[in-house]
């Protein structure tokens, strides 16, 4: 499957997990967090030491979610990404998503090959903001500039 397919696949899911959303209510992951809320999104937030984000009951762990989502964003340090994907293919979760928007972010190449070889429909990479319909201007320049650069997902 195309990348851009797998991004549409995704983001056309209604119930989805975040994990490493902040308890900072200004960090950029609230943010987005907030946005897929906004969006009509079924967001399970996943913090090892948080009793709710945003309102919303936390996970402790992407297993303990009950009943179980469709995907899994990862907003964590690309060192955790590895045991994280599988822990997601233990709860058996179909897609995966690794937050980035400069630098490494959540992608993690062994990560990757994991989700590969469980069948998890991984995303290494890119901000989901950029691929909502009607996004700022900063996330549609975001976009353009992937563009130019010949990195936008095909």
């Amino acid at each position: 499957m195309s990348m851009s397919r797998r991004i549409d696949d995704f983001l056309g899911r209604r119930r989805l997990a975040m994990v490493g959303v902040s308890r900072n209510q200004r960090d950029f992951s609230r943010a987005l967090f907030r946005e897929f809320l906004r969006r009509g999104y079924d967001m399970v937030p996943v913090h090892p030491s948080a009793a709710e984000i945003e309102g919303r009951p936390c996970a402790r762990s992407v297993r303990q979610i009950e009943p179980p989502v469709d995907g899994v964003l990862l907003m964590t340090p690309a060192r955790l990404s590895y045991s994280l994907v599988e822990e997601c293919a233990a709860a058996g979760i179909p897609r995966v998503w690794m937050y980035r928007a400069v630098g490494r972010g959540a992608v993690d190449e062994r990560a990757v090959a994991l989700c590969e070889e469980k069948g998890i429909a991984v995303v290494p990479g890119y901000c989901p903001w950029m691929f909502f319909e009607g996004a700022s201007l900063v996330h549609r320049l975001h976009a353009s500039l992937l563009k130019l650069a010949g990195k936008y997902p095909r």
